[in-house]
């Protein structure tokens, strides 16, 4: 399968499936506690997102977890961590089933994360942006006592403006450098790049957040790609401007994060670089997987806390990771 924009910039195709599960049920998929499984993989960006929010949320009673492997086909996302390569709740050995059951000639690839309706088969949506958006949104009512305000009403302009921004320049900025076709179209994005995170270490350099002085959704989106910069964007998508760790705001920022109950206890370091480097055979025809970087660092001080900010507001941490939702210990320094 290839990646690589044929001679020329990559385009992220973004026509994702729109229905959405609300608590007033207004697509047909109302809001119901065990109904529906989140189906990630741990590789994914995207979905790692998606992990972090049902988390951070304590949703874990109100909405399953489906756990792809780290690599795939050019057809689908696979259960082949699970017990015969198969999803123990949807019973079925390839995310794609889903996808087919609902829509027969589905055209598009089959990403990841994705909402499962369980007592049908049928993939409900695959739109990640408005996914982590919903769980804060709409399952309220299932929420943990103490959850946080990820997106908090008056801040929601705000969320909305940082998290584009992050998106086009930064999320999928990386992409747009990993499989662009000419030097050229290279050259731009990695300009554009980082630019962007200059311009973000430059927000952050005085306050602890992206937006107020609490966690919210636009730190989620942003710290899924800088916990997957050094270990793959730097090298395998030629990044190389500067590390992570050669950015003190950014790098002091992403460990404070990572060092934050929902964040770092969800980043399988192992997955992300079996699948970026087995997976995109057109960059990496080897599939051979680099041991480093080391991520003993990941653990060291960060002095955030010197800004101030809560990283909770008037919440509380999530509790422990419940059992075998957890990162295995080899795959991370936690």
């Amino acid at each position: 399968m290839s990646y690589v924009a044929n001679g020329g910039e990559f385009d992220r195709d973004t026509d994702y499936i729109e229905t959405r599960i609300t608590a007033d049920g207004r697509d047909g998929y109302p809001v119901e506690p065990g109904r529906y499984r989140l189906i990630v993989a741990r590789a994914c960006p995207w979905a790692n997102r998606a992990i972090i929010v049902r988390r951070l949320l304590g949703l874990e009673d109100a909405l399953s977890i489906g756990f792809c492997g780290p690599t795939h086909d050019e057809r689908s996302w696979t259960f082949d961590l699970d017990p015969g390569g198969v999803d123990p709740v949807l019973k079925i050995p390839r995310l794609r089933d889903a996808y087919l059951k609902r829509f027969p000639d589905y055209p598009k690839g089959i990403t990841v994360p994705a909402l499962v309706d369980v007592p049908t088969g049928e993939v409900v949506t695959n739109d990640f942006p408005q996914i982590t958006l919903d769980l804060s949104t709409e399952w309220t009512a299932h929420h943990r006592d103490g959850a946080p305000q990820l997106y908090p009403g008056p801040l929601r302009d705000e969320i909305d403006e940082v998290a584009q921004r992050i998106y086009t320049e930064i999320n999928n900025g990386v992409y747009r450098c990993g499989f662009a076709g000419s030097q050229k179209s290279y050259d731009r994005a990695y300009d554009r790049l980082f630019a962007a995170l200059d311009w973000v270490s430059d927000r952050l350099e005085n306050q602890r957040y992206l937006v107020g002085d609490t966690i919210t959704e636009a730190d989620v989106r942003l710290f899924t790609t800088l916990a997957r910069f050094d270990p793959v964007y730097h090298g395998h998508f030629k990044t190389n401007r500067s590390k992570l760790t050669e950015m003190p705001v950014l790098w002091a920022y992403a460990r404070d994060l990572f060092q934050t109950p929902g964040f770092g206890d969800t980043v399988d370091f192992v997955q992300i670089k079996q699948h970026y480097y087995i997976v995109h055979t057109d960059i990496n025809p080897t599939k051979v997987v680099p041991k480093g970087p080391e991520l003993g660092d990941w653990l060291t001080p960060h002095g955030r806390e010197a800004l101030g900010g809560r990283p909770f507001g008037d919440g509380t941490p999530p509790g422990p990771t419940r059992e075998g939702e957890r990162v295995p210990s080899e795959h991370t320094p936690l």
